[in-house]
């Protein structure tokens, strides 16, 4: 992909990872231009002549709404915003992440609800094609009045101040201007605040983490299969007949997943001595699918949201109005991104049990899936190590959106906290691949005590692949090496998803 066209045209998840895997360049479509322009126009002609105060236009900001500013004064304002309002701190945002909220504000901007310059927008363009990213920390927005801190940051070096990463390297965003021959951006009536306000910070997170979610829950049933198949469980409970009597999407999908992964695996077809498995393998389509279902719906809300216009004041220039509302409030996405921890959570739970499972010396495999336990503890202690992942992440799945805390004296008394939903969902989904990656470690290696016994075409050539990473552990090694090595195979790895999906 060499190019993306910003203009109305709808963004899909999909589009933007292909944006920011294709490395492609953004261009500003003449619609966007001209629907900018006139709304830029607008504003300056509304503010010659309007005798009446204009919320972060011709005021102060939040509960300072009721200070009026001098004409004279209006650039300054809203310089003294971006410079005032970045208060960041904490870990820095990953920077795929950062490059991601500068697409997104971008696509924001571009309407024409904003009253922006066109040279602003440019600005960030040429920023996001040369690959001048931001310093933007993770910790500072409540997710309301947009997410105004991280967003402070990113906008930062429109001004000639903060800093950036380029090529790697953190500089001062003044010498990486210098270098492009960018002067700094003036900035004119609103604009601090367009770009302040807004929701980029936390959809940009549930952008990326919608992305990843849906690859671990797709790697998540051939790592459930895997595991299956080494335990030596049964395919009955994936039996399509069961599922259209509970016909929920994605727990359909999941059996037939599992069924498809599974087809031809002499170990699955060969008749069994128990009647019954575990819930952990029993109930995965229940699980697995109940996943599947709640990422697509937060697919569907960040969608709508990284396609909408999300600051304020709402300037309409074919109505004539300028409305100051409340879509900077980042509530849908803050409660979606709490909903998506605990459903990513939910398959580092039940991965968890899979694991104890293939340790526990049943179903004819040995204690600790090691030839001779008790010389060695073999697989032991990764069991450990999930589980105290788990346990994290169900301490963090307390819900962020349940919280509000009062700011701007009054002014912004109910805030969304969207933003501490979006980091924390971040910690949660990497915990998750995490735990995958250590389940996928002991059901292969579990599936090599089934031999001469074989699984099917695709499992084999699955474990093949991730052989070529992690070796088969005949005595105990230093197992966090092979536990970082099967998770760097999960972050490699290629994974075919259906467009239903």
């Amino acid at each position: 992909m060499k190019q993306h066209i910003i203009s109305t045209e709808f963004l899909s998840l999909e589009k933007v990872d292909k944006i920011i895997k294709g490395k492609a360049k953004l261009v500003l479509s003449e619609e966007s231009k001209e629907a900018v322009q006139k709304c830029r126009t607008y504003l300056d002609e509304k503010m010659k002549n309007s005798k009446v105060p204009v919320y972060g236009i011709t005021t102060g900001f939040g509960s300072l709404c009721n200070t009026t500013i001098s004409i004279d004064d209006l650039s300054t304002l809203q310089r003294n915003l971006v410079i005032s309002h970045s208060c960041g701190f904490g870990d820095e945002v990953p920077q795929e992440i950062v490059k991601i909220m500068l697409l997104l504000k971008i696509q924001s901007l571009s309407y024409g609800n904003s009253g922006v310059q066109v040279a602003t927008i440019q600005r960030l363009i040429d920023f996001f094609n040369e690959g001048v990213l931001p310093v933007v920390y993770q910790q500072g927005s409540l997710g309301a009045s947009g997410d105004l801190a991280p967003l402070a940051h990113l906008s930062l070096p429109l001004l000639n101040l903060g800093e950036v990463y380029y090529k790697g390297k953190k500089y001062e965003s003044a010498v990486i201007n210098e270098k492009f021959g960018w002067e700094p951006i003036t900035l004119q009536s609103k604009e601090g605040l367009a770009l302040l306000n807004g929701t980029q910070f936390m959809s940009a997170y549930g952008t990326w983490l919608v992305l990843k979610a849906k690859k671990l829950s797709w790697l998540a049933d051939m790592i459930a299969a895997t595991s299956l198949d080494a335990y030596d469980g049964r395919i009955e409970p994936f039996h399509i007949s069961v599922h259209l009597v509970r016909p929920h999407i994605g727990q359909i999908l999941t059996s037939t997943h599992i069924n498809y992964l599974l087809e031809g695996s002499e170990i699955i077809s060969r008749e069994k001595k128990h009647v019954q498995d575990p819930y952990s393998f029993r109930c995965i389509p229940q699980v697995h699918g109940a996943t599947k279902d709640a990422v697509n719906h937060v697919m569907n809300v960040v969608e709508t949201e990284i396609n909408s216009v999300t600051d304020n004041p709402t300037v309409f220039p074919d109505e004539d109005l300028i409305i100051s509302a409340g879509n900077f409030h980042g509530q849908p996405i803050a409660l979606v991104l709490d909903y998506l921890a605990l459903a990513m959570s939910e398959l580092a739970n039940i991965s968890e049990r899979r694991i104890y499972q293939l340790i526990a010396g049943k179903r004819d495999l040995p204690s600790f899936l090691v030839k001779n336990p008790g010389l060695n503890s073999g697989f032991m202690i990764p069991q450990y190590t999930a589980a105290s992942i788990v346990s994290q992440s169900k301490t963090l799945c307390m819900p962020s959106s349940s919280d509000s805390i009062e700011s701007s004296q009054g002014q912004e008394d109910h805030v969304s906290m969207g933003a501490n939903a979006a980091t924390k969902a971040y910690t949660i989904i990497n915990n998750t691949e995490k735990v995958l990656a250590i389940e996928l470690f002991n059901g292969a290696q579990a599936l090599e005590f089934r031999r001469p016994l074989k699984s099917s075409e695709f499992i084999e050539e699955f474990v093949a692949s991730y052989r070529q990473f992690v070796p088969f552990v005949e005595n105990d090694v230093l197992m966090y090496k092979l536990m970082h090595k099967s998770q760097e195979f999960l972050q490699n790895v290629n994974v075919i998803i259906p467009e239903k999906f």
